[in-house]
C-alpha cells in the first residue's frame, strides 16, 4: 500500500511540530511520500516564513536591504535544525537565495523558497531522498499547470525511490524558471503526486480533524464529516465552505484514489474521508451546510413567459453583455428570478436593468437586495422523505422569513434564500433539526 502525506503550515511551524510530523509518518510505513508546506504561525502574532519571503523580495526589488529579513528566515529555519539535532546547514541554500533575489530571480521563485527550504530539512529528518519539485512539476510558458509532462516524469522518478520528500506549491517553466501555483499549492502537488505514485490513500494532515459540517463561527463545536463525496464537496466548497480548492481535489478524483482530511497535533482522529462513491451511511441527513452573503434577487415578470421560445437566454444576455455570472435562477409561469453577486451587480445595475427590457421586454422587474443563498447539502437527502419541510419548519420556529428554496435535480442539495441579517440564525436552525436533535 503507498499513502502520500501533506503536511500544512502550521503542522511543520517549529521543530516541536516537525517531531510530531515525524511520528506520524513514521507510525505506519505505508507513508512514502511526502510533501511539505512552508513553515506557517508559530503564534497568533508569528508571521508565516512565504509571507517573509514576499516582504524579503519585495525589499530586493526595491533596491533596498533585503538581507535582514533574510537572516530572520534562515534563523526559522535554524530553530528548527537545532531543535531536531540535525547536522545540517542551509548556509549555501542561502547564499544562492540571496543571490538570485538580487539578481531578481522573480515573485514565485522567491515565494518559492520556504517549502523548497523545510523539504531539506523533513528529508533529512526521516532520511528520505529528496526531490526538488522543479525537477519534476511542470507549467507552460503560460504559467498553466502540465498535467500530461508532469505524471509522466513524476511517475518515472517516483518509481526509482521508495520513500522521497516532494515540497508543495511550486515547479518550472520548460526554460527552468520556477513557477508556482496559488496559495494553497501545497494541496494541488500532494494530490499530484498521489496521482503519480498510484497511491490508495492521499493524507492531507492540518491544524483541524477533518471539514466540519458548518461554520465553527456560526455553530459552537460542530460535528465533523466523517465521509463525504466529491460532488458534495464541491456543492459545499461552491457555497463558501473552508475545504480544498478543486485543483487540488482533481487529480485524485480522476485516479479514484480517496483523500484522508487528519489533525497533525489529534493524529488518533480519524478526521473526513473523501470519496468518489460510497455505501456508508451518515449519522445525519444532511452532510454540511454552507452559504455566502451579500446576493441581489432580480425578479422578472411577463405574462405568458413560459409560451415564449427564447426568454431565459434573452435575459441571461443582458447579464452576460455586462460581464455578471448569475448563482441561481428559480422560475415559475409567468416569473423569473436571477441571483447575482451584490457586489458585482451594483455598479451595472442600470445597465442590466435597460438591457433586459431591450432583450425581454418584460412587463415588470423588481430587485431585491442584501440577500444569502445557503445550501444545505447531504446524499441522504435521496432517501429521506419531507427534508424539505423539515427546513421550512425550522426556519419558521426560527422565525426566518425564506425568500427562495431551489433543489437540484441530483437531490444532493437545497438552496435556500434568506435575508443576509436572517443568515447566521438559518443556519443554527438548520444544523439544530437535522445534527442537534439526532444526538
Amino acid at each position: 500500500m503507498i499513502k502520500v502525506v501533506k503536511f500544512g503550515g502550521s503542522s511543520l511551524a517549529s521543530a516541536g511540530q516537525f517531531a510530531k510530523v515525524g511520528d506520524i509518518i513514521r507510525s505506519d510505513e505505508n507513508r512514502k511520500y511526502v510533501v511539505p508546506s512552508a513553515p506557517g504561525k508559530r503564534n497568533a502574532k508569528d508571521i508565516k516564513v512565504t509571507d517573509m519571503l514576499y516582504d524579503c523580495y519585495a525589499a530586493a526589488e526595491a533596491e533596498e536591504d533585503f538581507k535582514i529579513i533574510l537572516k530572520k528566515i534562515k534563523e526559522r529555519y535554524d530553530s528548527i535544525i537545532n531543535g531536531l539535532n540535525l547536522k545540517i546547514s542551509l548556509e549555501e541554500e542561502f547564499r544562492v537565495i540571496a543571490e538570485n533575489f538580487a539578481d531578481k530571480a522573480g515573485v514565485d521563485y522567491a515565494a518559492s523558497r520556504g517549502e523548497y527550504l523545510n523539504g531539506i530539512i523533513m528529508a533529512a529528518y526521516l532520511g528520505y531522498e529528496f526531490i526538488d519539485a522543479a525537477e519534476v512539476v511542470f507549467f507552460n510558458k503560460d504559467g498553466e499547470f502540465d498535467a500530461e509532462k508532469t505524471d509522466k516524469i513524476l511517475s518515472k522518478r517516483l518509481k526509482k525511490c521508495e520513500r522521497a520528500v516532494i515540497p508543495g506549491f511550486y515547479g518550472a517553466k520548460d526554460d527552468g524558471r520556477v513557477c508556482t501555483f496559488s496559495r494553497g499549492g501545497s494541496d494541488i502537488t500532494g494530490s499530484i503526486v498521489a496521482k503519480a505514485a498510484g497511491a490508495d490513500l492521499y493524507e492531507n494532515w492540518t491544524d483541524v480533524s477533518g471539514f466540519l459540517i458548518a461554520d465553527p463561527g456560526i455553530i459552537e463545536n460542530p460535528k465533523v464529516i466523517k465521509v463525504i463525496t466529491y460532488r458534495e464537496l464541491r456543492e459545499l466548497s461552491y457555497m463558501g465552505a473552508t475545504v480544498l480548492h478543486e485543483d487540488a481535489v482533481f487529480p485524485v478524483r480522476k485516479a479514484g484514489i480517496p483523500i484522508n482530511i487528519r489533525n497533525t497535533n489529534q493524529p488518533e482522529e480519524e478526521g473526513t474521508l473523501i470519496v468518489e462513491s460510497t455505501c456508508h451511511h451518515s449519522k445525519y441527513t444532511i452532510t454540511g451546510i454552507a452559504g455566502k452573503k451579500g446576493f441581489v434577487a432580480v425578479n422578472i415578470d411577463k405574462d405568458m413567459m413560459n409560451s415564449e421560445v427564447g426568454f431565459g437566454r434573452k435575459v441571461l444576455s443582458a447579464f452576460e453583455q455586462n460581464g455578471i455570472s448569475f448563482e441561481h435562477m428559480p422560475s415559475g409561469i409567468d416569473t423569473m428570478t436571477v441571483f447575482v453577486h451584490q457586489e458585482e451587480f451594483e455598479g451595472k445595475e442600470q445597465q442590466v436593468l435597460s438591457a433586459i427590457h431591450r432583450l425581454a421586454q418584460p412587463d415588470t422587474i423588481d430587485l431585491e437586495a442584501d440577500l444569502a443563498l445557503i445550501a444545505v447539502v447531504g446524499r441522504g437527502m435521496r432517501s429521506t422523505r419531507g427534508t424539505a419541510g423539515r427546513i421550512f419548519s425550522a426556519l419558521s420556529h426560527a422565525n426566518v422569513n425564506v425568500k427562495m428554496i431551489d433543489q437540484g435535480s441530483s437531490e444532493l442539495n437545497i438552496i435556500i434564500g434568506v435575508a443576509n441579517n436572517d443568515f447566521e440564525t438559518a443556519i443554527k436552525a438548520i444544523y439544530d433539526i437535522f445534527v442537534t436533535t439526532q444526538l
